[in-house]
């Protein structure tokens, strides 16, 4: 049984939930200022688009994200990045214990196996 009249969308009938108590002037201030922000959005991608445009044909470094497989975070940052290891000699997880790390034979202390 159909009336011939289109069925409201999802969109429109959450926006009556959400805003349809309110009187009509709130309404179209919400509208106007979702419109401005995706406006704004969009004004920005494109200003963003045309400043990379022309950095790349002038030549100029470009400042952008690194794409995916460029580098890692700790590119960039600086003097904050953390020091690459040295290739001095092999480690162990033990090495990194400190005062908690067993006891070598040949090291101060007593041997493992033995008592002090």
């Amino acid at each position: 049984m159909s009336t011939g009249l289109p069925q409201a969308s999802v969109k429109s009938q959450i926006f009556e939930a959400l805003l349809g108590f309110l009187p009509g002037w709130v309404q179209i201030t919400v509208i106007a200022l979702i419109v401005l922000a995706v406006a704004a959005s969009w004004a920005v991608k494109i200003k963003r688009k045309i400043a990379y445009r022309r950095a790349v044909r002038g030549g100029q470094p470009v400042h952008a994200a690194a794409q995916y497989g460029q580098g890692r975070g700790a590119d960039y940052l600086g003097e904050y990045a953390p020091r690459p290891a040295q290739p001095a000699a092999q480690q162990s997880g033990a090495d990194f214990l400190g005062a908690y790390a067993p006891q070598r034979p040949g090291t101060d202390g007593p041997a493992p196996g033995t008592s002090a």
